[in-house]
């Protein structure tokens, strides 16, 4: 790399320092978002302290020491018989001032939902709830009262321990640790430990139909995991901004945003939450989630091994001081009162709040209001500041230079998402695999950052003189300094006018742009105080412009990290699309957003950096440098055991009737962009065993269908191109139904009404490419069978499909699963597919 002048060693200069800058800020945010800075406390903790240490022990117990807490698996009963004698324990040690009661619950009920935009019955019974309610001695049965919500049951094929063992276990925990410390809460505090999340939040919504405490619940937390540690980020809250404002002032290490709720909704799940503040409540309430580890999120991994240290202490010690801050508030008034209209009008009309943590070290925090007054002062500057400097006979001009600087700027930001779009599809062009960056998110950085930065200086490339409309004769000020102002203000517009559209679509990540707007302020002020010493062109004035931005873009790295490592941790389970197009969809989404995160970290530093940075030498050294990660990423497996690749192993029996078995197959499926075709190809042992050669290909093998999956609808909607194969004949045998996870039915004909949910019937919904009809799912445990009825309006014949979902495996089926390679996670389970018409 040549240097031609001493412009192009300043250049090199500066974007040396600024990696530093920015490898120190990464420093800073891995070190937070994985809890670094975090003490766990051990066994020996003082008992008026929580400690992870002894929630750990309950997390070993129930995901390790108990095997498989799923429905229809006999662990799920012991987990709940370990935690109603936890809870024994606990209330044996408490004080005479408080008073605990123990329930331990069964619920039944049916009801409609929503559920990844799909419409589903859902009819459930026998389901086991544990409850703790935790009171003074003076308290009333009707005083309003704090719920802590968590689940004990697990998803399929996995032992719990962070989804949601460590829930549980934290859970357990505190109970103790309000009894131990001999804290009387001031309003009583009921503990929710829910057997029935997993199945569509049905633990939840049966506490909400049938106990007697749901009406004194004035507040809720909800307690859950999407990985093994990491933020304990609060993803959603409200319906007001008092369930906000009490997590800012209580959360000892604050991990919360608003603009969580602007895209948890485009996240394929839900939780309990919506349960408690939407669909069967208005009640205030906080949705607290661990963020990271998604890797082992709903797989076999989900160990206790894997827990990140210093997560399971930080949620205590959060919880602990929020579930006080809630008892004492003076806004926590009862369920039916919280829905009164009187309450609702003087308490509860505030819209939800802006928010958000500074590196878990405090929390900004202001209403709704502010935000309107706030957000809307940018703009305000972007628009006044034409008139400014005495330039009032030439206003317009100075108007049309910082258009042409805002124009220039949002150019550069979609450059800087577009470069790394395009380099990702190139290197997919000559490679057939795809993710390899998922088992090591450095490589995503490296890949697409450089790019990214030669995307975001296109056009100061293409516009190296700024094409100024203002006369420099007139407004006595140098070309360069008109040509810097006009950069400027298009860069503070641009996030001013984000700012405002933010606010106008009443979202509440605003936050985030009017941030870097207040940042550039003192930023152009001391740049331009630096000016008058040191000259417009010196790397002197330059520093002083980047020392002002300094907090706004560490913050930026902060959150930007987060937001990248989430996703592509989630990129394994968000679902496989059909190819070819399928095949680019997940490096596409990556390299946008690794964009989009290196325009809003660096794009503030443009408006001046750039003519140091525009260099053909430095631009030159990033493109070799994206093209030297591309190149080098090939060498790197997708997969690792610390980060799997999920397939679903459905052994799909046939039967005609109850008993008769008619056939038997294997299906497959994946849950991201690398193919069935990809797996076989590096698992030959698998391979082997299904008689699979070199010349196999989708074309040569039957498909599975969409309704061939009918056992785990609506989830089978994320697969494409699964694939099925004939099982051995010795797997055609008489199989009972021993480990009943759910049975689903899908009633297709003139069905006008039924005995499920109310008597009303969900929306329709059109599956495997047949014709409309209705979806139901069963679950719970019983001696008997499932007892309902259908009801036709015309004589055409009713058709009912039944798919069972059993987690009992022949051992064929074993011994295949067994075969996968280690970095491969199987869920695996037994599908009986009958049909019935009526």
């Amino acid at each position: 790399m040549a240097f031609g002048s001493s412009e192009d060693v300043s250049g090199v200069k500066l974007l040396v320092l600024l990696a530093v800058m920015y490898g120190l800020f990464s420093a800073l945010t891995y070190s937070v978002i994985h809890m670094k800075f975090v003490k766990p406390l051990g066994n020996d903790a003082p008992l008026d302290r929580f400690s992870e240490a002894r929630t750990v022990q309950h997390v070993r117990m129930l995901s390790q020491e108990i095997d498989g807490r799923q429905e229809g698996r006999p662990g799920l009963k012991k987990a709940a018989q370990y935690i109603k004698g936890q809870l024994e324990v606990i209330k044996e040690r408490a004080s005479s001032n408080v008073r605990i009661e123990i329930e331990e619950t069964t619920v039944s009920g049916s009801f409609n939902m929503l559920f990844l935009g799909h419409n589903i019955a859902l009819g459930y019974r026998n389901h086991t709830n544990i409850l703790m309610r935790i009171s003074s001695v003076d308290s009333k049965e009707t005083d309003p009262s704090v719920l802590v919500n968590g689940h004990f049951d697990s998803p399929l094929g996995s032992p719990g321990a962070g989804d949601c063992g460590s829930c549980v276990a934290s859970m357990l925990e505190i109970a103790r640790l309000i009894v131990d410390s001999g804290w009387a809460p001031y309003r009583p505090v009921i503990f929710l430990f829910n057997g029935a999340e997993e199945l569509f939040m049905l633990g939840s919504h049966g506490f909400m139909k049938m106990h007697k405490w749901h009406d004194t619940i004035g507040a809720f937390i909800n307690v859950e995991a999407s990985g093994t540690g990491g933020p304990d980020l609060v993803c959603q809250s409200g319906p007001s901004s008092w369930p906000s404002n009490v997590y800012a002032e209580a959360a000892i290490y604050p991990m919360a945003n608003s603009a969580a709720q602007d895209v948890f909704p485009v996240i394929p799940g839900d939780t309990d939450y919506r349960i408690f503040s939407q669909d069967y409540g208005n009640i205030p309430g906080l949705d607290i989630i661990f963020l990271l580890g998604g890797y082992f999120y709903h797989t076999s991994s989900d160990t206790v091994e894997r827990l990140l240290p210093g997560s399971i202490q930080a949620r205590g010690e959060n919880l602990f001081s929020i579930i006080k801050t809630f008892t004492n508030s003076a806004k926590l008034q009862n369920t039916y009162k919280t829905n009164s209209s009187e309450i609702t009008a003087s308490t509860f009309n505030d819209e939800r709040a802006v928010f958000f943590d500074y590196f878990s070290w405090f929390m900004i925090f202001y209403p709704r209001w502010v935000a309107k007054i706030l957000h809307s002062i940018p703009v305000f500057f972007f628009l006044v500041m034409p008139f400014t400097h005495g330039r009032t006979h030439s206003w317009s001009a100075a108007l049309c230079d910082f258009i042409k600087g805002f124009l220039f700027h949002a150019v550069g930001i979609i450059f800087a998402v577009v470069v790394p779009v395009a380099f990702s599809m190139l290197r997919l062009l000559f490679s057939s695999q795809t993710m390899n960056w998922f088992a090591h998110p450095y490589l995503a950085f490296a890949m697409f950052i450089p790019c990214a930065l030669v995307g975001l200086l296109i056009p100061r490339i293409i516009w190296r003189h700024f094409p100024l409309s203002q006369d420099i004769s007139i407004v006595k000020i140098s070309k360069e300094a008109l040509s810097d102002e006009a950069r400027f203000w298009g860069a503070f517009g641009f996030y001013a006018v984000l700012t405002l559209a933010y606010l106008v679509a009443g979202l509440s990540g605003g936050f985030v742009t009017f941030f870097v707007c207040a940042s550039l302020l003192p930023a152009w002020i001391s740049f331009c105080l630096s000016v008058k010493y040191f000259g417009q062109r010196s790397l002197r004035s330059t520093m002083f412009y980047i020392l002002p931005l300094v907090p706004c873009l560490a913050y930026s790295v902060y959150f930007g990290g987060i937001l990248a490592q989430f996703l592509i941790e989630k990129m394994g389970m968000m679902g496989s699309l059909p190819l070819p197009y399928g095949h680019y969809v997940p490096d596409v989404i990556v390299a946008a957003l690794i964009g989009i995160v290196t325009g809003w970290c660096t794009g503030p530093l443009m408006p001046i950096c750039g003519h140091w940075l525009a260099r053909s030498s430095i631009l030159q050294f990033l493109l070799h440098l994206s093209v030297f990660a591309l190149a080098l990423s090939s060498q790197f497996f997708p997969y690792t055991m610390s980060a799997p690749k999920r397939i679903v192993f459905q052994h799909t029996f046939h039967t005609a009737g109850s008993s008769q078995i008619i056939e038997s197959t294997y299906d497959f499926s994946v849950t991201d962009s690398n193919s069935l075709l990809f797996l076989f190809k590096h698992s030959p042992s698998v391979a082997k065993e299904l008689n699979i050669t070199s010349e196999f290909s989708f074309e040569s093998t039957s498909l599975s269908k969409r309704n061939d999956w009918m056992a785990i609808f609506p989830v089978s909607f994320l697969f494409s191109n699964s694939l099925k194969f004939p099982a051995k004949r010795d797997d055609i045998l008489k199989h009972s139904l021993e480990e009943v996870w759910v049975a689903v039915l899908n009633i297709t004909g003139p069905l006008s009404s039924w005995s499920f949910a109310d008597n009303l019937l969900p929306g329709t919904e059109t599956y495997g490419g047949g014709p409309q009809s209705y979806i139901c799912r069963l679950s719970g445990p019983s001696d008997g069978n499932w007892t309902f009825w259908l009801e036709a309006n015309s004589s055409e014949a009713l058709r009912v499909d039944l798919a069972v979902l059993d987690q009992k495996l022949v051992d064929p089926v074993k011994r295949l699963k067994n075969l996968f390679p280690d970095w491969v996670d199987v869920v695996a389970y037994s599908s009986f597919m009958s049909s019935y018409i009526f």
